[in-house]
């Protein structure tokens, strides 16, 4: 539920993010205990959006939370099974829409360790976890908050079903400067008791205007407590960071970017949801992503006990072989050198001895394939990545720049592909290319 369009950033990202190629969302909060889809099943979803889902009572929902014991939550295991992916930063759902905070927040009595019988801070658990691992930490903030009641508190009567943008019930001036009062509060606390932050991933900007959210205010805000930290594109006129949502942008944005995309249909867990999306076209997304010059930020919704759903761990384990395998093609990449074109997504990587050009072979090349404008005077070899296998390859420079007397004459290269290659998950082919003398 995001648009672009319009969208503007303020400061440059630090240098970590562009190139870092793979992060891991976590949808997680009190609605798992049911398998209802974390906040939206308060309105059935949002009109004319998919899926549509059955509302549940905000009463009924709000008061789940005091029966929402994850026992089953390990921290170790989730960061263990985040860094098998390869990914190098995490985001967390601190707070949803629904305004359960999964954090130990000292300002509200909703909350994981104070309305919970499960009484501990995830949200700790988790960052040491992941900060022990070497992975970033990132908090998603919703700026809504529908159980509190200076917002307002959401009720069945003032709530369309489904929910339709820009029908949310505005509060008193005095109310809301105290919400406002306390959403600060609580971006305080996630930045002054967990350490670094790397992110912060707000959500929740469609409820009112750029300027009643005050997110100049908000942006400097963080600024003053970690310097370092990003925000994303929905704190807007002040994101580094550009965020769409379940596809990507139909050309390669100018600004750093990063596509979210759940593995189904929901972000968090729900028991209806089977429409899971397969390793294959998780990583032709990816590859497609970081080909362009973006990051992934992949969506788990933990069960209601605490675990990842076996679908879910199949697809990052599936995921983490690929990416270790092919670890040379997925961090910091490049554009590919100009008029080089093929029929799969290509990137680049500089290296001392020359240019590393990759061919990501989202499609099955049968027994070729072949990559036109190469400066094919400077192959010095090509292979597949995670194994051993030199392949055979023809370099064809083109005849017009024969005939000019380029001495670096472009030309189509070749590839013979063997088919244990081509039948293998996604293979990538790397060609060297020799630095231009």
């Amino acid at each position: 539920m995001h648009n672009l369009e319009g969208a503007t950033m303020s400061l440059t990202p630090a240098s970590w993010f562009p190139g870092a190629a793979l992060g891991i969302f976590i949808h997680f909060g009190h609605a798992a205990r049911r398998g209802w889809e974390l906040s939206w099943q308060l309105t059935g979803g949002v009109e004319g959006q998919f899926p549509a889902r059955e509302p549940v009572p905000t009463e009924e929902y709000f008061a789940n939370a005091a029966l929402f014991d994850p026992q089953g939550f390990d921290a170790a295991e989730w960061a263990d099974a985040i860094a098998a992916t390869g990914a190098t930063y995490a985001v967390f759902t601190t707070k949803h829409h629904d305004g359960f905070a999964m954090f130990d927040t000292a300002l509200s009595d909703y909350s994981i360790t104070r309305t919970s019988p499960f009484g501990r801070d995830i949200t700790r658990e988790l960052v040491d976890a992941l900060r022990a691992r070497g992975i970033r930490i990132g908090f998603y903030f919703s700026f809504p908050d529908w159980h509190h009641e200076d917002y307002p508190r959401m009720t069945d009567a003032t709530t369309t079903k489904p929910y339709r943008i820009g029908s949310y019930v505005r509060t008193s001036p005095a109310q809301w400067a105290r919400f406002h009062a306390f959403m600060r509060g609580q971006i305080t606390e996630l930045l002054t008791n967990y350490g670094d932050v790397a992110v912060l991933w707000f959500d929740g900007e469609f409820e009112h205007t750029a300027e009643e959210w005050d997110f100049a205010g908000i942006r400097e805000h963080v600024r003053s407590l970690q310097p370092d930290c990003l925000v994303n594109d929905r704190c807007l006129g002040q994101g580094d960071f550009l965020t769409p949502e379940q596809q990507l942008p139909d050309a390669a944005p100018a600004q750093p970017w990063e596509v979210c995309l759940t593995m189904n249909e929901s972000w968090g867990w729900t028991t209806d949801d089977e429409r899971w999306k397969s390793t294959a076209t998780i990583l032709d997304r990816f590859i497609h992503t970081i080909a362009a010059g973006g990051n992934l930020l992949l969506n788990v919704g933990p069960k209601g006990d605490g675990t990842f759903p076996a679908e879910a761990s199949e697809r990052l384990t599936e995921l983490g072989a690929w990416v270790s395998r092919n670890r040379e093609a997925v961090y910091g990449l490049t554009a590919a050198p100009d008029r080089i074109s093929g029929p799969v997504p290509l990137a680049a990587r500089t290296a001392d001895d020359g240019i590393r050009l990759f061919a990501y072979c989202t499609l099955r090349p049968w027994d070729r394939l072949v990559l036109r404008g190469v400066p094919v005077r400077r192959v010095r070899g090509v292979r597949v990545l995670g194994t051993d296998s030199a392949l055979e390859y023809e370099a064809v420079p083109s005849l017009p720049d024969v005939h000019a007397g380029s001495t670096d004459p472009r030309g189509d290269l070749e590839i013979t592909v063997p088919r244990d290659v081509a039948d293998s998950l996604m293979p990538v082919i790397e060609v060297h290319l020799a630095p231009l003398a």
